[in-house]
């Protein structure tokens, strides 16, 4: 149990680091990719305004951009890679500028400025190169510009931010890793003492019902049979298969009980654990019905498992309507091994199927008291499964029924 609450303190611990860590990287990212992408624009638009050209510099951000950040300096011309073709209102090409960048040529300038035309767009991406076409009087304007070195930077930027997120959540983890045992250490403490408690109680108790149980049979045997001494008996019994449940509860969720795994013939098993109880659905007045698919061989210890269906199939009867209907399945399909235990019922609180697995844990205390329930039986039962390493779930479609579903 210790290992298994290290191991989800780690995990959640790590996956909300995860999802930290991701946001700030898309975020981070999404910002820098925004103003790559708007100083670019601000950029084609001050060449748009200017017939594809930069105006003088004068020390002053240049007019009309909405980009107050968006500054020109005297490197900024020369630092630019863009070509100009100027169109006649026939669609004819006018002029083509490609004197501001050595990587296009004029038959390049032209194949770029079909390509441009032919998405209809006012603007645009074509490969390395970012356009903006400008209604002019007399036909249009398209300025490409070479943005080839602010996708690098921001490619390299997004690489190095993953690169640096992926190193933290390594080094988080190690330190929480080492670290773990350290926060949870209260609880391991708390969870031991308890187990401590719960062993020494269960020994303890052991003995004054051995001398309980002794003195009724003395009692039987100087005064005879009577209804006090039977009390006495019945309430022994009970409470001696309550500490026995208990101790080995707390031995499977620390996982002390060694399992003997072998294979064995689990549709058999499941028609002799389960068949018993149509007999005593018999007298109750209530349907019983077995559906086992046969030949399932299944590999886990046989004894854990007989348990298993014995639990499952009890509550069931116990739990169930009068008149009601109780249904054992065991099947076959893609998931695995499927074991159902299927019953009806008068209500189902379904809001509180999950609390079925806790300890002590009855939804009916009425019923429970009447049939010697002390609320600990499903949780030996999702022992057993997870100690088989399937997986035990309950579900209720209606409010009158209730299925207890086992996938190995």
């Amino acid at each position: 149990m210790i290992k298994k609450l290290q191991r989800k303190f780690i995990l959640i611990t790590m996956s909300s680091l995860f999802l930290l860590m991701l946001l700030l990287v898309v975020a981070i990212n999404g910002i820098n990719l925004y103003q790559t992408n708007h100083t670019i624009d601000e950029t084609l638009k001050l060449l748009a305004e200017n017939q594809g050209r930069f105006p003088e510099f004068d020390r002053r951000p240049p007019m009309g951009g909405p980009n107050p950040d968006f500054r020109m300096n005297e490197e900024t011309q020369y630092q630019t890679r863009y070509f100009v073709v100027t169109i006649n209102g026939d669609g004819s090409i006018r002029q083509i500028d490609p004197s501001h960048i050595a990587a296009v040529s004029s038959t390049d300038a032209v194949d770029y400025f079909k390509t441009a035309m032919g998405s209809n767009k006012s603007t645009g991406f074509h490969g390395i190169y970012k356009y903006k076409v400008v209604d002019q009087a007399n036909g249009y304007l398209l300025v490409f510009m070479d943005c080839r070195n602010q996708l690098q930077t921001a490619k390299e930027f997004l690489i190095n931010s993953c690169i640096v997120a992926f190193l933290t959540l390594i080094v988080v983890l190690l330190l929480v890793f080492i670290f773990s045992k350290r926060m949870i250490k209260p609880i391991i403490v708390s969870a031991e003492k308890q187990k401590q408690f719960i062993t020494d109680a269960g020994h303890e108790i052991k003995t004054p019902l051995a001398i309980i149980s002794a003195n009724a049979d003395v009692l039987e045997m100087t005064g005879g049979e009577n209804e006090w001494i039977a009390s006495i008996r019945n309430q022994t019994n009970r409470l001696d298969k309550l500490v026995k449940s208990l101790l080995m509860l707390s031995k499977m969720e620390e996982g002390n009980v060694k399992l003997a795994f072998s294979e064995f013939d689990l549709s058999r098993t499941v028609e002799e654990t389960a068949g018993p109880f149509g007999t005593v659905a018999q007298t109750q007045n209530k349907h019983f019905i077995m559906e086992v698919q046969p030949g399932i061989v299944y590999t886990g210890d046989e004894s854990s498992i007989q348990q298993l269906i014995s639990s499952l199939a009890d509550n069931a009867i116990k739990y169930s309507n009068e008149t009601g209907t109780i249904r054992v399945t065991l099947l076959t399909d893609k998931r695995g091994i499927k074991l159902e235990v299927y019953n009806t019922a008068d209500h189902i609180d379904t809001k509180n199927l999950n609390r079925f697995f806790d300890r002590f844990y009855r939804e009916d205390e009425v019923r429970s008291g009447e049939t010697g329930s002390y609320g600990v039986g499903l949780s030996i039962c999702k022992s057993i499964v997870e100690a088989h390493h399937g997986k035990l779930t309950v579900k209720s479609e209606d409010s009158h029924s209730i299925r207890f579903t086992v996938l190995l």
